[in-house]
């Protein structure tokens, strides 16, 4: 983190706490107690009315005069935003978020619900996932052509030069709307195929920028009514996915699912995931090809 927006940071959780200590602020940042005590200079020198208080209680506050108006987000409001970080984190954690959570939760003080609890986890994977999004966003903010290896579904390994334009999120996974050089075309990649990035001089912006079609989304123009039958036990995987409507009960223990689904591996992975507690029934195409993506799941251990 930059010191500006470093500094920006601490302004805003001393708009919401009356004394925060330099400890507290040296963990938060991942900074030592002589960078904050700098930091709290630099705050004076621009006029921001900071003061110390010493002793085993003391801390930085800000004078009472220069305090945030709390009332224009409710303790509900910051609530789901709350929730939302934390559904976000999940996904790949990240120190500016933890920073931001942080900010909230300062606005927020003691006025949350008993029942709101967040869970957040640091994965060794989402660590270096971490790094290769820092990479890409200031490569897509400083128009860096970037060159990495590709390796595709099939594990094809291919060398790419491409204009990064806009990254996207898609359920679990994270992709990249770029310009392939090779290709003359927009393209997507999956970030977890991009090995090997760095950067390769400079290039400027196009104006027709059409890199906003995602991967899933060129994957999911054709798709097809799919019955399945499925067991209690991940019906409410369904309902979460897919919404109540089209979960019937056909009994206690039995629920038949009607949906649409696309006839690609992304289909036959998702479904292959529930393993014998599920069931497709029609249509006969649609059953086929999965068992022919199971045989070849199979074939490798014959």
């Amino acid at each position: 983190m930059k010191k500006i927006e470093r500094l920006i940071s601490i302004v805003m959780i001393l708009l919401q706490k009356e004394i925060v200590s330099a400890s507290e602020l040296s963990r938060l940042f991942n900074v030592s107690k002589r960078t904050i005590q700098r930091d709290m200079e630099s705050l004076s020198y621009a006029n921001i009315p900071v003061y110390a208080e010493y002793g085993p209680d003391g801390g930085y506050g800000l004078m009472n005069e220069y305090k945030f108006d709390k009332r224009l987000l409710n303790s509900q409001d910051l609530e789901n935003i709350l929730v939302s970080l934390d559904g976000y984190d999940q996904l790949i954690t990240d120190p500016e978020i933890q920073v931001t959570i942080q900010k909230i939760k300062a606005m927020a003080n003691a006025n949350l619900s008993a029942n709101l609890d967040l869970t957040f986890y640091n994965w060794t994977g989402r660590s270096e996932l971490k790094e290769n999004l820092s990479f890409i966003k200031e490569a897509i903010e400083k128009s860096w052509l970037i060159k990495f290896d590709y390796i595709d579904q099939l594990g094809k390994r291919t060398v790419r030069l491409v204009e990064p334009y806009r990254l996207h999120l898609n359920e679990m996974d994270w992709y990249l709307s770029a310009y392939c050089t090779e290709r003359s075309d927009y393209r997507t990649f999956k970030l977890t195929r991009m090995i090997e990035m760095k950067k390769e001089g400079l290039f400027k912006p196009r104006l027709e920028n059409r890199g906003q079609t995602t991967l899933m989304q060129r994957e999911s123009l054709k798709k097809v009514q799919v019955e399945l039958l499925i067991e209690a036990a991940i019906r409410d995987q369904f309902i979460e996915r897919y919404g109540q409507s089209l979960v019937t009960e056909i009994s206690a223990d039995c629920y038949l699912v009607e949906i649409e689904l696309p006839e690609n591996h992304f289909a036959y992975q998702f479904l292959a995931g529930f393993g014998n507690k599920l069931k497709i029934l029609k249509p006969q195409t649609f059953v086929e090809k999965y068992l022919h993506f199971l045989e070849e799941t199979i074939g490798l251990y014959k």
